[in-house]
């Protein structure tokens, strides 16, 4: 078993971190709120990283969006904004340095081909390793290939600050997983370990279904000798057909008016309500930010989202 070792004490740096794909909405809304306040709760800085690593998905005009709806809604940020898809050199080295190790080997095989694989309890076809020892001969004609890391025998366990203990056996429940794809785009897994250590991340906060990732996460930074930070996870918004909230599942964008939809994600982190009614979102953060208590997030993976707050159309 190899545990995740405690973060060595130094000043908090965390950070939000959106995918273009659309509006921001009351499940990103979830995570960044919680992200802040307990940025600013550890007297710790902010950052805002789009993860855009994934081009084809991205939407033209969310970037600038993101940023927008950010500062309606009071987000103060430090530093200049990242986008994954202009460190895509940093990522070919992490990369780089993997296949030297031989920790990573290409793949040729297709989506398809995959479909038959066992799948894993979050819904992941599990790698049954065809081209671990090399490219089947069947399949060396073909040009393109992924990169796989070749995953070990052994556990990965960590404590999250809000669901708990946790152990996976990567080899075992994911399988030798993909940090590029056939296309030549990097995997989010590779991408997020390497944007999270080159900006000095102390601490990640993010949505519960993340929770699976982690321990992969936690794998690639043993084998590339990055620091681990402190991971938190915080349940996610659902819709009452209990769907995620997402673009896919037609979740409302978040309205121009912040600070009803800002109270209703307090409440929904189950967070201690304000002495003294708020009249403005610099208000809210002034007294958010002080009574912000992980002990009071509720350790469960989803919750309903407030009925105004899940679906509608979209703008």
């Amino acid at each position: 078993m190899i545990a995740a070792a405690p973060a060595v004490a130094t000043a908090y740096r965390g950070r939000f971190a959106p995918s273009p794909t659309g509006p921001l909405h009351f499940g990103s809304l979830i995570a960044a709120l919680a992200s802040y306040c307990d940025a600013r709760a550890n007297a710790g800085s902010w950052l805002v990283r789009i993860e855009d690593v994934d081009e084809p998905r991205s939407r033209a005009g969310a970037y600038e969006g993101i940023l927008r709806t950010l500062e309606r809604f009071g987000f103060e940020w430090d530093g200049p904004v990242l986008r994954q898809s202009a460190r895509t050199s940093l990522y070919q080295s992490a990369l780089t340095r993997l296949i030297a190790d031989h920790q990573a080997y290409a793949c040729a095989c297709t989506r398809r081909e995959l479909e038959s694989a066992r799948m894993n309890a979050a819904g992941e076809r599990i790698y049954p390793g065809t081209c671990r020892e090399g490219v089947p001969l069947e399949y060396a004609a073909r040009r393109q290939r992924a990169w796989r890391v070749r995953t070990a025998d052994a556990g990965i366990a960590f404590v999250d600050r809000v669901q708990r203990a946790q152990q996976q056996d990567v080899a075992r429940d994911v399988g030798d997983f993909v940090v590029q794809r056939a296309d030549g785009l990097f995997a989010y897994q590779l991408a997020v370990v390497v944007d999270d250590a080159d900006q000095g991340v102390t601490a990640v906060v993010r949505g519960a279904d993340l929770l699976s990732s982690t321990a992969r996460q936690i794998m690639l930074q043993h084998r590339l000798d990055l620091s681990t930070p402190s991971y938190l996870h915080v349940p996610v918004a659902v819709n009452p057909a209990g769907e995620k909230l997402s673009k896919q599942t037609r979740a409302r964008p978040l309205p121009d008016e912040p600070l009803p939809t800002l109270l209703a994600a307090w409440r929904f982190l189950e967070q201690l309500p304000p002495d003294v009614p708020l009249a403005n979102p610099r208000e809210f953060w002034s007294w958010a930010t002080s009574a912000w208590r992980v002990a009071r997030v509720p350790p469960v993976l989803m919750l309903p989202a407030p009925s105004d707050c899940a679906t509608g159309a979209a703008r």
